[in-house]
Formats: C-alpha cells, sequence, structure tokens
C-alpha cells in the first residue's frame, strides 16, 4: 500500500514539476512518474544534507517538488543536447 501512495505522490510533484517549469517537455506522464520519485528521493537527500530533515524522515512536498523541479530542467536540457547532436 505504501508504494502506490508513493507513485500517486510522485505523480503529483512530477505533474506539479511539470507545470512549473516553463516551456514544452518531451515525455508522458509516465516520464513525469519517474521524474516526480526520483525528484522525492533527490529533495530528500538534500534535505537531509542540509540538515532540514533526519535519516528516517521523508522529504516534504516543496522539497520533493524542488528536486522534481531540477530533474526535469536536466530532462529538458539532455533531450535538447540529444536533438541537436
Amino acid at each position: 500500500m505504501d508504494l502506490i501512495v508513493f507513485l500517486i505522490f510522485g505523480l503529483l510533484v512530477g505533474a506539479v514539476a511539470r507545470l512549473l517549469v516553463p516551456g514544452r517537455q518531451s515525455g508522458g506522464w509516465g516520464v513525469s512518474l519517474l521524474l516526480g520519485v526520483a525528484g522525492a528521493f533527490v529533495g530528500g537527500l538534500v534535505g537531509r544534507a542540509v540538515g532540514l530533515y533526519r535519516e528516517g524522515e521523508s522529504a516534504g512536498f516543496i522539497m520533493a517538488v524542488l528536486g522534481a523541479v531540477l530533474l526535469v530542467v536536466g530532462y529538458q536540457a539532455l533531450i535538447r543536447r540529444r536533438r541537436l547532436l
């Protein structure tokens, strides 16, 4: 059950991140889900590294969205670079 909730949370975070990043993004909801889940993970790691969270605490929604935004921007840069080559 926790996995399903985490995937739904990842989809929500990925969708919010894609809405916040300007421009046209390639990829569908599957990419949003993966970037959202990975963003929540990255947000948790960054939050623990700077002391906002302790080990065992999950990242907050804001940190998860910030992590997902970073990943969406990186994903866009990677896709644009591939198109130019």
